[in-house]
């Protein structure tokens, strides 16, 4: 029997309120927690590991090319519900909710802008919107300033984001594959570059499609790259996958991607590419 009995620390639950919120963010990389400030005076990389979050199509448009350069094309284009989807929630309604959520029309934004004072046409993807997955308007938009680019015998990049074909859609999704790779066929033959820039993740039918079809083609460190998953292809296979599998780094070690390139030194190993390829 214990003569005196521990005193209960009580924390005030008005304390607790007062605290304030979104200040902080956990790092997926090592677990640490990083001021939000300082995560965006970084560029969203985590300072101490280096992980590479995510970041909006309309910050690295800003990041990427010389000021004052960029012209946004089609920013009016938005999506119809050709199969009048039905589900918890109309794709309409998915639709108005994400472009409420994020202020994007869809997920991916294009335009004609200049790189070190090269100009080029852009396409960045923005995996804030339903997981940038590519539906009609996605594909659309893409192929509009490949057209544009090649009509204008300027480079191409693409920085790539997604979560793969927007189901939504069904057919008509997968159909935007087969256009934007045209497209890039057509700027190939007239002799003219396009880099891929890929960023985590890229998967499924982007991977499969404007991806992978660069003359060079550099990624952000550790992004997760493949048409399906690990998982998938683990219980698919019923195998184990080796260590660092669809890692940017697996990937260059096989020689999918030609460069690894840290956010921050994104925009000079560009301009040098460019440099190099247009003779500029």
């Amino acid at each position: 029997m214990t003569i005196f009995r521990k005193p209960t620390l009580k924390i005030s639950e008005k304390k607790k309120r007062e605290m304030p919120e979104g200040l902080w963010t956990k790092c997926p990389g090592c677990s640490e927690m990083v001021h939000n400030l300082a995560l965006e005076e970084n560029l969203k990389v985590c300072a101490r590991c280096g992980y590479h979050f995510a970041m909006g199509a309309s910050e690295r448009i800003t990041l990427l090319v010389d000021e004052g350069s960029f012209q946004e094309t089609d920013a009016s284009m938005s999506a119809v519900d050709p199969l009048g989807f039905k589900g918890v929630a109309t794709y309409e309604e998915r639709l108005a909710t994400y472009r409420k959520k994020t202020g994007l029309v869809d997920a991916v934004i294009t335009g004609s802008g200049a790189m070190g004072g090269i100009p080029l046409g852009l396409a960045v993807m923005d995996f804030s919107f339903l997981a940038a997955t590519m539906g009609s308007v996605v594909g659309e938009k893409i192929t509009r300033i490949i057209e544009a680019s090649t009509k204008a015998k300027r480079p191409v990049i693409i920085v790539c984001a997604s979560g793969g074909a927007r189901m939504y859609e069904g057919m008509l999704s997968l159909m935007q594959m087969a256009k934007t790779s045209g497209a890039l066929a057509r700027h190939a033959e007239a002799g003219l570059p396009y880099i891929a820039v890929l960023t985590n993740p890229t998967t499924a039918g982007v991977m499969a499609s404007f991806a992978t079809l660069g003359d060079i083609t550099l990624a952000e460190p550790k992004a997760m790259i493949g048409f399906a998953g690990p998982r998938v292809i683990r219980e698919t296979t019923h195998q184990e996958l080796p260590s660092g599998f669809q890692t940017a780094e697996f990937l260059l070690d096989h020689g999918l991607i030609d460069e690894i390139v840290p956010r921050a030194k994104m925009r000079e190993t560009i301009i040098t590419i460019l440099g190099n390829l247009t003779g500029k």
